[in-house]
């Protein structure tokens, strides 16, 4: 069997040797839940490699959105090039939910852009978990839908043979069973074509297609081929084709399950004709006559989610089935940056009961359709088993229910977490020149975070009249913009940033020393304690780090006093430490990585011949995504230009 083997030319530092054997030594005794309290720059991700290769069992790893699950992806894939490390989030490039606004009487179709690489990359992650063992999946928090059962997907796998009894016809009858579809002309994942006495299947979670050549009814050669140049790559004796898509069911569960949707579609028409009304009862009618018809002749239908519960054979109210529930007993589950990811996965299912809620009550959808959802999050505790939540700013949940804590603060290259002074806001505008220039003159950058939009854009319009080479950054600015802001920070185009909420968990830009924080004894969520911890965090990779607090007559507020207390406290111990082994601080520079999740560049040369244009823009919009959380806005706006230059082709 496969084994975890951890590949990196450096052994675990600081206190990460002791985060290690704490957190093992919890794993070991059973404890359902531990905390990796991980400051900003000492490794957390390393930690959790050791940890994997030391346990040998296959694990999860949470993230709250894609480009953190993308850089984490890229990270691990780093760490163990032999193994299978997938990346699952949504497929959605765009996603308009199924929904009726009461308000205005409006309903809104579902409608969707699927990104075919990102559900290529799903399907190779539950492939991974149904036949090897040493598989790390990195997901974000759409891992809690149900993405159907796993039973019935594992029951129609194909096992193809060359010895075996196989025709062509039945293997096509078969292929359509697991919903791939026929083509003779735009071949991709999840595509079969027949040319001639050969059978070609584009597996819907491969860059590379299988070429099954007959002779007659008997299979003479099975060989795997890069798409358009048919290059063979290799010979098989014997291949396994899983269904192209997760929600799969056999024809004989689909009559099975036709009249218990007849039977409750009866029931809810009888109702709405209790209340005469008859729009909803022709509405509700033909909405789900015409869903039975597709499944009768097709095996699917779009939306076919909404019947989860007939087509699982789930009692209502049962759990669906997710991700989680293709892991094998015995996993292992990270759960990054969780004071931000627990409290969102806790609020996803109350947000999806309401919106179909309204489908329901005006006869858009069954009341079945409630068990197309998440997991309720009591239901994601129990199938989580062990868990290790990583946070620099562990929350009010990780306190309530960690069975043990392990701080890791001591970092790698002996950088200590930044000064932090309090000065008026009276003055804030000499005082910010004063530090700003003098960040300038070291060659390094600054941050600068505000209370709303209107400040930072005022505060940027004063310091760029000063001289100051000064960009403002907020939620309105358009995401290739951002990349181009940040990228010309790095390069030193610009001194600076101004933004609201622009310091966010994985934004580590080493070149930053100075941080002003304005209005910093305001109450609310962006001058929390655990916020402050996050912005005061960004200037810890600087040697010259430093951080001013800016409020009225130098008020202090509880978070700030806090967030002060828990950056000295972690100052002293970083700083005996040093003192301890003879380190000397160094600022950390980051390296430039790769972006594929194959531990090279997704659009190398060798990778990308034979590649068709539609299926280059997808990845390279991926490419894109991945480059900009692994902080290399440089290729990332190279990427931008090739995916401009591509679509003006089509």
């Amino acid at each position: 069997m496969p084994q975890f083997k951890l590949h990196s030319k450096y052994a675990p530092a600081g206190d990460q040797p002791q985060a290690i054997e704490g957190l093992l030594q919890w794993l070991g005794q059973g404890k359902s839940f531990q905390t990796l309290l991980g400051v900003t720059g000492s490794g957390k991700t390393f930690t959790m490699a050791n940890i994997i290769e030391k346990v040998q069992r296959p694990t999860l790893v949470i993230a709250h959105n894609k480009t953190l699950a993308a850089q984490l992806a890229q990270e691990f894939k780093e760490f163990f090039p032999e193994n299978a490390v997938h990346y699952f989030v949504s497929y959605y490039d765009y996603y308009q939910p199924e929904a009726f606004i009461v308000k205005t009487g409006t309903y809104i179709e579902k409608e969707a852009t699927i990104n075919e690489e990102i559900d290529r990359l799903r399907h190779a992650a539950t492939e991974s978990l149904l036949s090897r063992k040493d598989v790390i999946i990195v997901a974000s928090v759409s891992c809690i839908y149900g993405i159907g059962e796993r039973d019935e997907y594992e029951a129609q796998i194909l096992k193809i043979r060359k010895d075996g009894e196989h025709t062509i016809e039945s293997l096509v009858a078969e292929l359509v069973q697991l919903q791939f579809k026929r083509t003779s002309t735009d071949f991709k994942p999840g595509n079969f074509r027949i040319q001639g006495d050969t059978l070609d299947i584009f597996p819907a979670s491969s860059e590379l297609f299988y070429s099954i050549e007959f002779f007659g009814d008997d299979i003479e050669r099975i060989v795997q081929k890069i798409p358009i140049t048919n290059e063979i790559v290799t010979s098989f004796d014997e291949i396994t084709i899983f269904p192209a898509k997760h929600f799969i069911t056999s024809g004989t569960t689909i009559e099975e399950v036709i009249p218990k949707i007849k039977e409750e579609l009866d029931e809810r028409l009888a109702f709405f004709k209790s209340q005469n009304d008859f729009v909803k009862i022709e509405r509700l009618k033909t909405k789900v006559e015409y869903d039975l018809e597709m499944m009768q002749e097709v095996g699917y239908v779009n939306g076919i989610e909404n019947y989860s519960m007939y087509l699982s054979k789930r009692l209502p109210g049962s759990s669906p089935t997710t991700l989680i529930d293709f892991f094998p007993e015995g996993f292992l589950t990270f759960i990054d940056e969780s004071h931000i990811t627990i409290p969102q996965i806790g609020g996803m299912y109350a947000g999806d009961r309401a919106r179909k809620e309204n489908l329901i009550d005006n006869g858009f959808r069954l009341p079945s359709a409630f068990e197309n959802r998440p997991l309720r999050f009591e239901e994601f505790e129990k199938k989580l088993g062990q868990a290790v939540f990583v946070s620099a700013t562990p929350s009010k949940y990780e306190a309530a229910h960690s069975e043990a804590t392990v701080e890791q603060i001591i970092r790698p290259t002996g950088l200590l977490d930044p000064e932090i002074s309090i000065e008026d806001m009276e003055y804030v505008a000499d005082s910010l020149m004063g530090h700003i220039q003098a960040t300038i003159k070291r060659g390094e950058r600054f941050l600068i975070t505000t209370i709303t939009k209107k400040s930072s854009e005022e505060l940027a319009e004063y310091l760029a009249s000063n001289g100051v080479k000064v960009r403002y950054l907020h939620s309105e600015i358009e995401t290739i913009e951002r990349l181009e802001i940040l990228r010309d920070l790095r390069l030193g185009k610009t001194d600076g940033i101004v933004g609201v909420n622009l310091l966010r968990e994985g934004l580590d830009l080493p070149e930053v020393s100075f941080i002003g924080i304005l209005d910093a004894e305001k109450i609310g969520f962006l001058r929390s304690t655990s916020s402050l911890l996050q912005i005061i965090g960004r200037a810890a990779r600087n040697v010259h780090g430093h951080v001013v607090m800016y409020s009225h007559k130098c008020r202090e507020s509880t978070a700030m006093t806090e967030a002060i207390d828990i950056t000295y406290r972690r100052r002293a111990i970083q700083h005996q430490y040093n003192l301890d082994h003879g380190i000397t601080p160094e600022t950390i520079v980051s390296r430039i990585k790769d972006t594929g999740l194959k531990g090279k560049k997704l659009h190398d040369d060798e990778v990308m011949r034979g590649e068709n244009p539609r299926t280059r823009i997808k990845r390279l919009e991926l490419e894109m995504d991945i480059a900009s959380a692994n902080l290399d806005f440089e290729l990332a706006a190279e990427i931008r230009d090739e995916l401009l230059a591509m679509r003006k082709k089509k």
